[in-house]
């Protein structure tokens, strides 16, 4: 399949959103989405991440839909440092999956400038091998205003990825301050990368980043540096002892692989296997989505009051006074917060 044809389902997704004279078919999109369609789920994650009101009903009307064919997946975070080569090990171990038969669907979040609001969305670029596969689909998403490194409408994507067939949902971050947190309570099995022989190992991570993870792959263990890769293997095993126990008593493994030799990555998806099968045995892996379900909730809910508060006009206007006060010196920022509350 030609790239370019996947690269213009986005746009024409946009376009026919913007046509003011033409209704959304909601049922068209959905009917198309579960029969796999790409263009279909394109034009289905344009819509839902659309911030315009006349969207908003449409888009809940199909998440709906949605919900009745969703859910059978398994979805799968993946974060690191920049540098650690996430989208070349995401090319690797997506091609990897289509060719044992899995479908897989990449939601690729890119960090967008709090200057200019714009981002590069170059992740599709550099997933040569994935993006011309029949069996994947990739979908770039700006971060926006949201915080934690995620796109405001992930969770609805994954929905959407589901819906449309999907087996493996993977969840790129940006691998920057809350984005762990953040995609970790959205997915069931969350893998961290790791580069060996860039300086002192273990104060290189956060500690509550190792205590998240369920596995963690050395990245680019090929030639000079296969050495390095082993020793920090052994490193980040004795270290992730050390931590308690999970509360769902798994211990996260660790190996290395290399995508550009094609090595660990069969090992990385028998490791999720192990890991979901674990849940599944005991029980924890539908609490985990009924705790994901719950995180959305609450998410959402502060979306929600956030947009109701900034969408009338009166709050706007005691917004302004209150920053006049607060640029004064007049006030303290706890006190115009609750002072916003209380009206």
């Amino acid at each position: 399949m030609a790239s370019p044809s996947k690269d213009n389902a986005a746009s024409k997704a946009l376009d026919s959103l913007k046509n003011h004279h033409r209704s959304i078919d909601v049922v068209r999109i959905f009917q198309e989405l579960i029969t796999g369609n790409r263009a279909a789920l394109g034009e289905a994650i344009t819509l839902i991440e659309s911030t315009s009101e006349k969207h908003k009903k449409p888009a809940t009307d199909l998440l709906s839909k949605s919900l009745t064919v969703s859910g059978r997946s398994i979805r799968i975070g993946i974060t690191g440092v920049p540098g650690v080569g996430k989208s070349t090990f995401i090319d690797a171990f997506g091609t990897y999956l289509t060719s044992i038969g899995k479908k897989v669907a990449v939601l690729a979040i890119d960090p967008s400038s709090p200057i200019s609001k714009g981002s590069i969305l170059g992740d599709k670029t550099r997933m040569e091998k994935l993006s011309m596969d029949k069996d994947a689909f990739i979908r770039p998403s700006a971060t926006s205003t949201t915080l934690g490194g995620v796109a405001r409408k992930t969770r609805e994507s994954i929905m959407l990825c589901e819906a449309a067939g999907y087996d493996i949902i993977i969840v790129e971050t940006v691998g920057v301050g809350q984005s762990e947190t953040a995609v970790h309570s959205m997915t069931d099995f969350f893998l961290l990368l790791m580069l060996a022989g860039a300086g002192d190992q273990l104060q290189g991570i956060k500690r509550g980043i190792m205590e998240m993870c369920d596995g963690m792959s050395i990245t680019k263990a090929d030639g000079d540096n296969r050495k390095k890769a082993e020793f920090a293997k052994s490193e980040y095993t004795s270290a992730l002892h050390l931590f308690p126990e999970k509360t769902d008593g798994w211990m996260p493994k660790v190996n290395t692989c290399s995508a550009l030799e094609n090595n660990g990555i069969e090992e990385t998806w028998k490791m999720i296997q192990d890991h979901y099968h674990w849940m599944v045995s005991r029980n924890i892996f539908e609490q985990r989505r009924h705790e994901q379900d719950f995180e959305w909730m609450n998410e959402t809910l502060k979306e929600l009051v956030l947009d109701q508060f900034f969408q009338r006009p009166e709050k706007m206007k005691k917004l302004l006074d209150l920053k006049e006060q607060l640029l004064k010196r007049q006030i303290t920022p706890f006190q115009a917060a609750e002072i916003i509350l209380k009206a």
